[in-house]
């Protein structure tokens, strides 16, 4: 179907900045209920519909095909050559083939659809999200949730209104050895945790510079455009190299930061910052990426400080681990990572080993959406950990430290920083109003 059917919901471009206090109270339970029944019965398959196949998306839909519960009913992407290998792998789980589709508003109007994934750049979660919360589905959107400080605050609006379980894809949340993590250092048994330090070192490849060229044959590269800008096809902006746009994606902060940044405020028990400060850039590629490749963010909670790392061109991380976090408290340091904990600096050796994460955060959305319970990583909690990265980001695109007002969800009168608050919106896809 072509990409610019017209839309049957009226979406506008006025700007909301939703309240803060829509992201504190009852997450970390997640025992508040919410409004609206849920379409499946005890007795009934949940039916989800998978939005973007490739890579995460094709993984997603292969887990959630795995359950007894749950059939994945349809696949959608933009690219018609994802199809084959993702369709094998939901009928080798489920046997039974999903439908294909290539526009995802198919899905929000097909009544026999209960839930959607979406696993698409970064630039459409809010768009979806909002659209398939109004069309009365349940939504898995993948990390970051949101682009925007902007986008996050309506997500959780419309979440809240039309009482829908949004679940963010920040699965290390469900990871038992998170969780004892967390709990350890809540203890006390560290003495007082002022700091947490989060990382990402790694090597990456460079992407190098292209040239522009028509879309590849089978993709409705209009539709991957979607809220972007209209520009030509260019593949270094497509499969996984969109994460180094500023207009698609995040950059490393808001692709691994996300996860790890998560933990650091969960140990601390903190949710937005006053100040942020970021130094780095692009110090080491020379080739078409906007984002930095090594980056250091600074985030002042008032008495309590994280720090976030990222160098893409190392292979030596700190405390000896690639990806983690760690809480520096007066009697010892935790360090954690997808891999298990230790703790350093006590008298006896305390540690835990890995635990799985995505089958139990998947799990967590499938129970939510028959008890309308909050998810594990409900969209509140998976927005703040994403504000988090885009604080990080404008800092870094002002080229200055920068004050945030968390009541009014602004930088006071700072211009250029309140202008990444927000983006512009290609029409007919403004962000929904809620």
């Amino acid at each position: 179907m072509p990409s610019d059917r017209p839309l049957e919901r009226h979406l506008s471009r006025r700007q909301f900045l939703g309240s803060s206090a829509l992201s504190t109270a009852g997450v970390a339970a997640g025992v508040v209920a919410l409004g609206g029944a849920a379409k499946a019965s005890a007795s009934e398959r949940i039916r989800l519909g998978v939005i973007g196949v490739r890579g995460q998306g094709k993984a997603l839909a292969g887990s959630f095909a795995r359950f007894a519960d749950c059939e994945v009913a349809t696949l959608c992407d933009v690219d018609e050559s994802l199809f084959p290998s993702a369709v094998k792998l939901v009928a080798d789980e489920q046997n039974s083939p999903p439908a294909v589709e290539r526009d995802f508003r198919h899905l929000l109007d097909d009544p026999n659809i209960d839930a959607v994934v979406v696993s698409t750049p970064d630039h459409w979660h809010a768009v979806m999200t909002i659209l398939a919360c109004q069309a009365g589905k349940d939504v898995y959107v993948e990390k970051p949730a949101s682009q925007t400080l902007q986008e996050g605050d309506r997500m959780i609006a419309a979440a809240r209104r039309y009482g829908r379980v949004v679940q963010t894809g920040i699965q290390q949340r469900s990871g038992a050895h998170f969780q004892s993590a967390i709990e350890f250092v809540r203890s006390g048994r560290l003495g007082d945790v002022k700091l947490a330090r989060a990382w990402t070192v790694h090597k990456r490849k460079p992407i190098g510079t292209k040239s522009d060229t028509p879309a590849p044959h089978g993709v409705d590269y209009d539709l991957w455009l979607g809220p972007a800008s209209h520009r030509p096809f260019n593949p270094n902006r497509y499969h996984y190299n969109w994460h180094w746009f500023w207009e698609y994606g995040t950059g490393e902060l808001g692709n691994w930061g996300v996860h790890m940044l998560d933990i650091a405020r969960w140990g601390l028990g903190v949710e937005l910052p006053q100040k942020v400060s970021s130094t780095g850039g692009k110090l080491h590629f020379h080739d078409d990426q906007e984002t930095p490749d090594t980056q250091f963010v600074t985030y002042d909670f008032g008495g309590r400080t994280i720090t976030w790392e990222h160098c893409l061109w190392s292979s030596h991380g700190p405390e000896g681990r690639s990806t983690g976090a760690a809480f520096y408290g007066e009697n010892g340091t935790l360090v954690v990572d997808r891999g298990g904990w230790k703790v350093y600096d006590l008298s006896e050796t305390i540690a835990a080993g890995p635990s799985d994460q995505a089958t139990p955060h998947h799990r967590n959305f499938l129970d939510c959406i028959r008890t309308r319970a909050l998810p594990t990583a409900d969209i509140a909690l998976g927005h703040t950990s994403s504000a988090l990265c885009h604080l990080g980001n404008i800092a870094q695109r002002v080229g200055r430290p920068i004050a945030f007002d968390s009541v009014r969800r602004d930088f006071g009168a700072d211009v250029e920083a309140n202008a990444l608050l927000s983006r512009e919106y290609r029409r007919p896809w403004e962000l929904p109003t809620v």
